[in-house]
């Protein structure tokens, strides 16, 4: 009996937070950082907590992920079962390299799914990526023959789509990654809870931009009634970074002055503990010692900032 009652509780606590309300969402990263090691690069899959119907929130790095996933026991199928079966989708926030080529470079073995995107976004992989002088043309629009394996779905901003063969829905918002270059925030929902990913973006203020703004008085009625439970966003170099060659990408200190912007229309109370996921840092040096020092100084609005892993789950 004592036994039952200790695996009772143990099956309890894989489902619920610290205190006490039952997790809605699990997100495995492939791939953490914004550059220089191939194997590592902007991938989350995620998935409703009691689902294995994932979706890919960017898929710069597919395979090595899935293969660190398995070997820590994330996933007890094979590395293919995971790629062909687990995930049914994938979401892309930009184009760049770090945030397709694992999609590109492993689509032979994939099998039919859905990309959504911005119109900008699925152009650019159809026009320079799958064109039959890049890459085979996976796809059902662009050079032929087409393929059909994979299936653009453009998204409009700011209108809810459902992701198919997922119990989840998606809405799309423009965000601005340098000069006339559209990156992409997607708020992922399940059942009235949500998650917010971000693509690169740079700060309102360098970008000549109000994309950040508009999206923080979206989303902040859900952060007060606490129905999204976590947002992702990058953090590609540390504060010694200059304005002038940041690229559409944020440091520490825009991060913050994003948050404390966030934190205006929330009320600060409603941002204490609120979990931020640190993506995308550029792993050149000592840039992520420097990047995690920088955050956690003068952290004023007391943000739980995590720096996921690859092949490690994270809940909320």
């Amino acid at each position: 009996m004592k036994n039952i009652v200790i695996g009772f509780f143990i099956s309890w606590l894989m489902i619920h937070t610290a205190n006490g309300q039952p997790y809605s969402f699990k997100i495995i990263p492939l791939g953490v950082h914004g550059g220089s090691d191939e194997s590592n690069l902007s991938a989350y899959m995620i998935a409703p907590i009691k689902s294995d119907h994932y979706v890919c929130l960017d898929a710069g790095t597919l395979y090595s992920g899935i293969r660190v996933a398995v070997q820590n026991k994330v996933f007890r199928g094979s590395i293919d079962s995971v790629l062909r079966t687990c995930i049914k989708g994938y979401l892309i926030s930009h184009a760049h390299l770090d945030h397709v080529s694992g999609m590109i470079l492993n689509s032979p073995d994939d099998t039919a799914k859905n990309i959504y995107g911005l119109p900008s976004v699925l152009n650019i992989i159809k026009d320079k990526y799958f064109t039959w002088t890049s890459w085979a043309n996976f796809a059902n629009e662009g050079d032929a023959p087409h393929l059909n394996k994979y299936h653009y779905t453009r998204l409009d901003t700011a209108q809810e789509t459902a992701i198919s063969n997922t119990e989840m829905t998606v809405s799309a918002y423009s965000l601005s990654h340098g000069t006339n270059y559209e990156s992409t925030a997607f708020l992922v929902s399940h059942q009235n809870n949500y998650i917010l990913y971000l693509g690169d973006t740079g700060p309102d203020s360098v970008e000549h931009s109000n994309k950040l703004q508009s999206l923080w008085q979206h989303v902040a009625p859900l952060i007060v009634s606490k129905k999204l439970k976590a947002i992702l966003i990058e953090v590609s170099f540390p504060n010694e970074q200059p304005d002038s060659q940041l690229f559409g990408h944020l440091t520490p200190k825009w991060l913050k002055a994003e948050l404390n912007t966030l934190g205006k229309i929330t009320g600060k109370a409603a941002l204490k503990n609120f979990p931020v996921v640190v993506t995308h840092i550029k792993p050149k040096g000592s840039n992520e010692m420097k990047i995690k020092k920088q955050l956690a100084a003068e952290n004023d609005l007391k943000i739980k900032f995590i720096y996921p892993r690859q092949g490690v789950k994270l809940r909320f």
